[in-house]
């Protein structure tokens, strides 16, 4: 059996070659190829997609769908939960391992398990707390809420995913993102005194025993390196150039990024609220640079004016590292009857972290 094509040939060709490689890969594998591109991939991928959205939407896709190959133009997390709503039957492939989420990588199970047992030298938290991890993190997190009677959430249902989980038990366990969190619980009126922030680093998350007791969200010290660019000048320099001007931002901002905002919302929330707009509106928009700048070309033509937030150039650096090159020699390798970066959850973590998925869609439904 031949070896696999090697990256370092496909590094050295160009865009263009790659483009046609990419589309004589497509034709020849057909229906056994679905490939999957997040909002936040830069065009030169993106336009390759069959299917387009956020995480979630992408990897319920991909559970639907029959290829036998799944290519997801995205990062590590995402290809995980569509390994696992697929039960391991699919090929599910991520371009450049390298492509992860610094977010993500902010909370890892040790650090989890822990919080865990320091917790429970001043609670019981297995009888309250419920832990809620946002999709943005690692299948063992996932799996850790799926055994500890936790569950998943995404920036799209996280208050119903947090209104379930009150419902049940006084506490949430809320990581990695302490941002989307707190904007949550706030706007469900949890006051900032009842929040706590868990430095992974502190004995105790850096709090005292009787914070613990009294708050009722436990916030992970975790963040997006992208959003975290966002500032509220940015939006009072905005409205003091554009006192028409509408502002929208993702939930994964600062609160004071988010309270400065006319609308907050997830990746698809912001695509739809723009795109309804009429002729003569402009929007600042604050999450990632490539679908900002997607949409701004999107709306030109219609008249709507879509401004990105920062001053600054701030994009997802580990989505952009997929580039053409690596999906070239992807699709390369499967027309030579190679995989190649198959991304696989081992059954007794991918169980429970299904479960947690699962409940979670449960819950929104």
């Amino acid at each position: 059996m031949a070896a696999a094509l090697k990256i370092e040939h496909f590094n050295l060709l160009d865009d263009g070659e790659c483009d046609a490689r990419i589309v004589a890969a497509k034709k020849l594998l057909g229906k056994r190829l679905c490939i999957l591109g997040h909002h936040y991939q830069r065009n030169e991928v993106f336009k390759h997609a069959d299917f387009t959205g956020d995480s979630l939407k992408l990897s319920q896709l991909a559970s639907k769908t029959d290829a036998e190959f799944i290519v997801f133009c995205g990062v590590h997390f995402m290809a995980e939960v569509a390994d696992i709503l697929t039960d391991g039957q699919r090929s599910v492939i991520l371009p450049d391992l390298a492509a992860g989420c610094s977010m993500a990588d902010m909370a890892n199970l040790v650090k989890v398990n822990k919080c865990w047992a320091e917790l429970s030298e001043i609670l019981d938290p297995d009888q309250m707390v419920t832990p809620v991890t946002y999709i943005n993190s690692a299948a063992d997190l996932k799996a850790f809420c799926g055994n500890h009677g936790g569950i998943v959430c995404t920036s799209s249902n996280a208050r119903a995913v947090l209104e379930w989980s009150f419902a049940r038990r006084e506490k949430v366990l809320f990581f990695p993102d302490q941002h989307l969190g707190r904007n949550t619980a706030k706007n469900m009126g949890i006051g900032l005194d009842q929040m706590i922030v868990w430095d992974f680093n502190k004995p105790l998350g850096g709090n005292t025993p009787e914070a613990i007791r009294a708050a009722r969200m436990i916030l992970w010290k975790g963040f997006c390196s992208v959003h975290q660019m966002f500032q509220p000048a940015h939006i009072d320099n905005f409205r003091s150039r554009h006192p028409e001007g509408k502002v929208i931002s993702h939930p994964e901002n600062a609160l004071q990024v988010c309270e400065k905002s006319d609308f907050v919302g997830s990746t698809e929330y912001i695509l739809r609220t723009v795109r309804a707009s009429q002729p003569g509106d402009h929007w600042l928009v604050g999450t990632e640079l490539n679908l900002v700048n997607r949409l701004a070309d999107e709306m030109k033509p219609k008249g709507v004016k879509v401004e990105f937030m920062s001053p600054t150039v701030c994009m997802c650096s580990t989505m952009f590292r997929t580039d053409p090159q690596h999906l070239a020699w992807t699709l390369d390798n499967l027309v030579a009857g190679k995989v190649v970066n198959q991304i696989r959850v081992p059954a007794d973590i991918a169980r429970p972290a299904k479960a947690a998925l699962e409940l979670m869609l449960e819950v929104v439904d």
